[in-house]
């Protein structure tokens, strides 16, 4: 990667990573206030209604967005024309969710699901806006826009949303949390992104944008789907408190997994594009990816899972320690994301949306043979959310075929990138698991296995000086002599 793309990467990844770490702070401050003033239930029935919006956003924004970043050009033409087409597409969404809605709530015997799905889906129209402002702050690299709006958005709606739940409104405090964030990272981003949708539209635009984008959309769906079914089962078969122990199991991991691969991948994929006809230096730019990835997320992962119970316990109260199980078991499931993450950008960098739609198909093909044998052959809500382990690991080596044709980037060379950071990880995790047998409270139990755990990995990277640990620094580096060098002219 040369100096510049150095800069360009280590500059935006660090506005990206402010960006996360700062809206799901927030985020992880206000469901603490929340996950004390409501009860499991409450969060049950939130996860239900989320799960038929993100089906429709699936429609309303997947695909669109991608098709917007991986565009070599893109004009004003382009982005209004998605947005209308974005916009209609929330319309026909919303009418469905509405028509629906009685046919949801009688089928989980809650008449109330009716009001409730029919208000949080007015969400998906400022999402439609959202779209578009987000794909041009990808294509600028300008993430310290989305950084400001993100945290303010969220702090607006957890202001909101904790006081929806003082005032005793139950689900109602999350619901309004959820449509407040959405409308006021919409008005935020109006003010910070110059970009407003103008009164043009063209079919022919459309069309190149949809022949990309349907795939990916397709692809989204499948993935939406098949992710959807857990929680939609685990509803019906058990409890709303067994469906908000296993939301909640999966919040902390899930939070973690996105603040890091999420920041990294959201810049990597304009990198990527920019790369798409040399395949040498992409493939070098994606090996960097996953060894960057995994050396933050997997010790993240296996950290979490190690001081969960002290955590949840001094955190949330002992009520919620019946979620413990299932975030360990989203630790694991979430520790391997790097990696589909970085082949599945390259996949769609190269424009190949066809090879990521037969991943897909692949994919959910098996995943719904171990879910069906976790759900008919086990009666555990514990096996069902297990079962996304054994999908996950599998899927590790179905998202990485193609690029060993694609960037002659094989099995065996993402597997030996992967090493270090997994003996590191290892060792790390032995230290803090031997802390956690002392006889000790939990906050004092919590800071050891923390501080030793930190402290066991930092040692590590300087003695081992694994590339991925030599990668960061590099793009620091690089970063610094950016910022000292004086301004230069634009001709």
């Amino acid at each position: 990667m040369n100096e510049d793309k150095k800069r360009t990467a280590g500059r935006s990844f660090l506005f990206k990573l402010a960006e996360s770490v700062g809206t799901q702070g927030v985020s992880f401050v206000v469901g603490l206030v929340l996950a004390r003033l409501l009860s499991p239930d409450d969060y049950g029935v939130l996860t239900l209604l989320m799960v038929f919006i993100a089906l429709s956003r699936v429609f309303v924004q997947n695909g669109f967005n991608t098709a917007l970043v991986q565009k070599l050009q893109v004009d004003e033409l382009d982005l209004s024309s998605t947005f209308y087409l974005s916009l209609g597409m929330a319309g026909v969404c919303y009418a469905a969710l509405w028509l629906a809605a009685p046919a949801i709530a009688a089928g989980y015997t809650q008449p109330q699901l009716v009001a409730q799905l029919r208000t949080l889906a007015l969400v998906l129209f400022p999402g439609a806006l959202n779209m578009v402002q987000q794909a041009v702050v990808s294509r600028r690299m300008a993430f310290q826009k989305l950084m400001v709006g993100s945290i303010t958005a969220n702090l607006i709606s957890g202001a909101a949303g904790i006081g929806m739940a003082v005032a005793g409104l139950g689900v109602w405090a999350l619901i309004g949390q959820q449509m407040v964030n959405q409308l006021a990272l919409c008005l935020i981003l109006l003010e910070l992104v110059d970009w407003r949708p103008h009164w043009m539209f063209s079919w022919t635009r459309v069309r190149s944008i949809v022949s990309f984008g349907w795939k990916v959309l397709a692809s989204s769906l499948l993935e939406t789907l098949y992710n959807s079914l857990r929680p939609l089962i685990i509803g019906k078969r058990f409890t709303e408190e067994q469906l908000g122990y296993y939301s909640r199991g999966k919040q902390f991991p899930e939070l973690l997994m996105n603040t890091v691969n999420g920041s990294i991948q959201s810049v990597m994929l304009p990198l990527f594009s920019g790369e798409q006809e040399r395949r040498e230096r992409l493939k070098a730019m994606m090996r960097r990816t996953i060894m960057v990835s995994a050396y933050l997320v997997f010790p993240l992962m296996a950290g979490l899972g190690l001081v969960a119970r002290p955590l949840v316990s001094l955190l949330l109260t002992d009520k919620w320690l019946p979620c413990v199980p299932f975030l360990w078991i989203c630790c694991a499931d979430f520790a391997f994301y790097p990696v589909h993450t970085s082949n599945l950008q390259a996949i769609n960098a190269v424009g190949r949306s066809d090879v990521l739609l037969k991943l897909e198909i692949v994919k959910k093909a098996y995943g719904l043979v171990i879910l069906a044998v976790s759900v008919f052959c086990f009666d555990s809500v514990l096996v069902i959310a297990a079962g996304s382990v054994v999908s996950t690991l599998i899927a590790t080596f179905v998202n990485a075929s193609p690029n060993k044709k694609l960037l002659n980037y094989s099995y065996w060379e993402q597997v030996k990138d992967l090493l270090p950071s997994l003996g590191m990880t290892a060792v790390m995790g032995a230290a803090v698991w031997a802390v956690g047998l002392l006889p000790l409270g939990n906050l004092p139990m919590l800071l050891a296995q923390a501080a030793v755990g930190v402290g066991v990995y930092a040692a590590l990277s300087l003695a081992i000086k694994p590339e991925a640990y030599v990668a960061m620094l590099d793009m620091l580096a690089a970063l610094r002599k950016r910022n000292a060098l004086p301004p230069q002219t634009t001709q």
